[in-house]
């Protein structure tokens, strides 16, 4: 039996679903009720800020999924290990973020980097995921596209390998599942690099209809930032999006040597999800 948290989010779902594919027992877990159907599961509220609420949640389980809100800054990750250890959990696979490798003295990653750490210590079978900028991102952008058909974006010419929340479930489905992953990190990101008026333009084309872009400031954008991120976590992001390291431009292969399969492209998330766009 697998316990998954985080289990309502774009990866959450798609590992809910991998693992119930497979033949799996999920508990899926979330703060909040799920709004809508996890076929193949049974739901259950609990909250990483408190960790004893996890403790009829575990108990029984073979392996935890991690996923924290954020940087994880407000959880107590010992305590949380601690209840999961007791439960009799064998493996713990974390998705952390590639950041926490590749800008080891950023401030705005230091919580995953010290959620890292207990993880390994924690005596457990441990993965560690650390996927780069998340396709789904591109949601943020939904309303504007249907509504004005118009994309406002910092460093528009800036290209980073997206990765596609669907393939970090299922790279994360396949540590759960075979301890052959445990002591491993795995940095995923899509197959190619893509700046954000290359993504305007294939949302255009997808709808046959022209989306403009407009090239926001950095000072425009950390303020927008600023509604849903504590100010460390929005500069760490801008600096990545702005200047990113060559690790950060690299597409990494981790996909493909986990699931026997390229990782999927921005076409094909797109295509999934044209309907929020449209």
């Amino acid at each position: 039996m697998y316990v998954v948290t985080g289990a309502t989010g774009n990866v959450g779902r798609s590992l809910v679903a991998a693992l119930a594919a497979a033949g799996a027992e999920v508990r899926a877990v979330s703060r909040t009720d799920p709004g809508r159907e996890l076929p193949g599961a049974r739901h259950h509220r609990a909250d990483l800020a408190d960790p004893v609420s996890l403790r009829p949640v575990v108990a029984g389980a073979e392996a935890f999924f991690l996923l924290v809100a954020g940087a994880g800054a407000h959880l107590d990750g010992p305590a949380i290990l601690d209840v999961v250890r007791a439960g009799g959990v064998r493996r713990v696979v974390l998705l952390s973020s590639q950041a926490a490798g590749t800008r080891p003295d950023a401030a705005s990653h230091a919580p995953l980097r010290a959620l890292e750490r207990t993880v390994r210590d924690s005596g457990l079978g441990w993965t560690v995921l650390r996927p780069g900028g998340f396709m789904s991102n591109t949601f943020a952008w939904a309303e504007p596209v249907r509504v004005r058909r118009a994309v406002a974006a910092p460093f528009g010419d800036v290209g980073l390998p997206l990765v596609d929340p669907a393939d970090i479930a299922a790279v994360a489905a396949v540590a759960l599942r075979d301890p052959a992953h445990a002591g491993r990190v795995y940095e995923l990101t899509g197959p190619e690099p893509s700046t954000p008026r290359q993504r305007a333009a294939r949302i255009a084309a997808a709808l046959g209809e022209p989306v403009r872009f407009t090239e926001q400031t950095r000072a425009q954008a950390r303020e927008q930032l600023l509604g849903f991120m504590p100010a460390p976590v929005a500069d760490g992001t801008l600096d990545i999006i702005g200047t990113p390291t060559p690790a950060e431009e690299r597409v990494s292969p981790d996909v493909a040597r986990v699931l026997g399969r390229p990782a999927g492209g921005f076409d094909g998330w797109l295509e999934r999800n044209l309907a929020a766009f449209r």
